[in-house]
């Protein structure tokens, strides 16, 4: 496994040299093993509402599809085992991708049907994978703010967050509503209030979640770096030192229960109609996305009415300025409200993560952390990130940061 992630992690990326092949055999074929597990065990690996629907009405192309996933895996792991000295991802590739065929490939089938009601999301981690990786990358790479790999610093521990994350979704779902739905059941609050709101324009309740969720969560936000015991959830999500689409998964499971709890108690009890509550959703899905990613643009006028990534950059800079400001996810006004707005024109941090780097590397220190804090947190001081990526003897042939 060692040598697997130090060829992911090699400089020797050049085309021609294989890496290229190698690293997309490796997603192709884990990604068609996935789907084979999912074939023969979908009671326990995928999400009832698409196993019943989505699946089901289109198998007619999602088999093919299987099998040329698999068919280019193959292609890809004999052409890195053909281009580059070290075989170890074609190799790989190839074991991965004789598995899926030898459990039955595009032709497996479920052994029996059970209708649980609870499973994993392990076809929902690749659906997202794929839909985000192939929005947000080429996003990235076109309008890049800093010159990164797309396998940059910590991706392993970024992927692992977004990987948990998606594979229990469907339990951390159930835990984060049932606060607003238990007082939904055992109350008749305001229901003349709760049907003139689902009443309204769809639209007009989508901006009204928004406002008030942002609302919402600000202060939950704000807590968790003004309280120490707090503090050692969120310093999690802080200790990344990258920024890009999958750093904003980089959050302690405690916290994620605690926010969305906390943060969609408005919406469900004031009322708002369950489509609004689904475009709410979605919204708020790319928009976490796309505030942690490694995109350039400037928004002009547009920064100052809506949460652009320069915004949120801030938030996680190195920077004493910066440090507890811009808390809102949605809308900049809330913090010019409370005092906590910082933005310099044509300004973005000079590095990311917590002075010091107390907070560990690797998901399972960093979810121990926050309970045994004393004894987990890197004692010596660290360089940023920032600092080291300009310390050629440290990464040789590594680009430098660039603003």
């Amino acid at each position: 496994m060692k040598s697997l992630f130090s060829e992911l992690d090699s400089t020797d990326r050049k085309f021609g040299s294989g890496w290229i092949s190698g690293t997309l055999g490796i997603f192709l074929s884990s990604m068609g093993l996935a789907a084979v597990i999912c074939f023969l065990y979908p009671e326990f690996l995928t999400l009832q509402e698409l196993r019943y629907g989505f699946y089901r009405e289109n198998l007619y192309w999602i088999r093919p599809l299987l099998f040329g996933v698999l068919t280019v895996a193959y292609l890809l792991g004999i052409t890195n085992l053909a281009l580059r000295k070290n075989k170890t991802l074609g190799f790989t590739t190839l074991g991965l991708a004789l598995t899926a065929s030898l459990l039955g490939g595009a032709s497996a089938e479920a052994t029996q049907d059970i209708r649980g009601d609870v499973s994993l999301g392990l076809d929902f981690f690749f659906l997202n994978l794929i839909m985000l990786g192939a929005l947000f990358i080429p996003l990235e790479r076109i309008f890049k703010k800093v010159d990164q790999r797309i396998l940059r610093h910590e991706w392993r521990e970024d992927l692992l967050y977004f990987f948990i994350s998606k594979l229990f979704v469907q339990f951390l779902t159930l835990l984060s509503l049932t606060p607003a739905l238990t007082i939904l059941a055992n109350t008749q609050w305001a229901s003349g209030l709760r049907e003139a709101v689902a009443s309204q324009n769809l639209g007009l309740q989508i901006l009204e979640i928004m406002f008030l969720t942002d609302l919402a969560q600000y202060w939950f936000h704000r807590c968790f770096h003004r309280f120490p015991l707090l503090w050692n959830f969120h310093a999690v999500h802080h200790s990344a030192q990258a920024m890009d689409w999958m750093a904003g998964s980089r959050m302690h499971i405690i916290e994620v229960i605690l926010l969305r709890s906390f943060t969609t108690l408005p919406m469900y009890l004031i009322g708002y109609a369950e489509p609004a509550l689904y475009g709410y959703i979605f919204l708020v899905y790319l928009s976490s996305v796309f505030i942690h990613s490694n995109i350039g643009i400037r928004f002009h006028w547009l920064e100052y009415i809506i949460a652009t990534p320069r915004f949120h950059h801030w938030h996680h800079g190195i920077e004493k300025e910066a440090i507890n400001k811009n808390y809102a996810v949605h809308f900049p006004a809330i913090d010019m409200i409370f005092g906590t707005y910082y933005f310099p024109k044509d300004q973005w941090p000079q590095g990311y993560g917590i002075e010091g780097n107390p907070v560990p590397r690797h998901y399972w220190n960093q979810f121990l952390y926050p309970f045994f804090k004393d004894r987990m947190e890197n004692k010596t001081p660290t360089p940023n990130l920032a600092e080291r990526l300009n310390d050629s003897s440290e990464f040789p042939n590594t680009p430098t940061l660039n603003d």
